[in-house]
């Protein structure tokens, strides 16, 4: 049954967590419970195979038999596939399914927090947080917009099983890309979800090294000009290529919050 299940504990805590009404941000107590909890699920008890994953690589939108001489367009093609698990107002749940190679670009996630557990597999991640106060500079191209510095938060290959990844709306690398360096799984809560409308539109960036661009005359960089990067606001890629999926684990049983009753402190 689900309900003794670790997503079906997993639902229930974030429930508890992500209030619609809160006021203020969940406590840092709560979301290291969240963390400590998606630490302990398994692929297994999320329906995941590590050997499903590489059966289409290097395929993408054209099948095992197309010719060798589109092989590395098919390598950009092959598809990140998105196992949907559970969506209200306040957070989400879901499987980012990577076959090797594959890049979720550079991009942002405004006023949201994010954990991140790689169920399986090598994940290359780098990721960014935006230095404060905002320092712009200008590119040489006059239709280009400003670019924008941030700070390297990771630079890292995260080997399975690792730690639950935590970032903040303003900390823990806020901005981040993933490419995958073996067939791997990552699972993922955000909230609130990503909504157009309340001004949570997922952008992506491209990164320029520090020496790029001339910032402010009085910007002092106190560390290595390597940990700083101008980042510039991209289009969607065209060679995103992202799917749905079906989800193979147990169901979530929606359960109901009185108020006063599913606060975590």
């Amino acid at each position: 049954m689900a309900k003794g299940s670790s997503v079906q504990a997993l639902y229930e805590l974030c429930k508890r967590t992500f209030l619609p009404s809160a006021a203020s941000p969940p406590s840092s107590h709560a979301i290291q419970m969240l963390s400590s909890l998606m630490d302990t699920i398994t692929p297994a008890e999320v329906g995941l195979e590590e050997e499903t994953l590489e059966d289409e690589r290097g395929h993408g939108f054209f099948g095992s038999n197309f010719s060798n001489y589109s092989s590395r367009t098919a390598r950009w093609a092959q598809p990140i596939t998105y196992l949907h698990i559970y969506e209200c107002d306040s957070f989400t749940i879901g499987i980012f399914c990577l076959p090797t190679s594959s890049v979720i670009p550079l991009h942002d996630h405004p006023g949201m927090t994010v954990l991140s557990k790689i169920l399986y597999g090598s994940l290359h991640v780098k990721s960014y947080d935006w230095v404060e106060p905002a320092c712009l500079a200008r590119t040489t191209e006059p239709f280009n917009s400003p670019v924008k510095l941030a700070k390297l938060h990771t630079d890292a290959v995260l080997v399975a099983p690792c730690q639950t990844k935590i970032l903040y709306p303003e900390t823990g690398g806020n901005l981040h890309c993933f490419t995958a360096v073996t067939p791997c799984a990552v699972l993922d809560v955000l909230a609130p979800p990503y909504d157009e409308a309340a001004g949570r539109s997922c952008t992506y960036y491209r990164d320029f090294p520090y020496s790029s661009f001339q910032g402010p005359a009085n910007l002092e960089i106190e560390e290595k000009e390597e940990e700083y990067a101008w980042l510039e606001v991209n289009n969607q890629p065209v060679n995103l290529y992202m799917r749905s999926g079906i989800y193979a684990g147990p169901a979530i049983q929606e359960t109901f919050c009185f108020p006063g009753t599913c606060n975590i402190v």
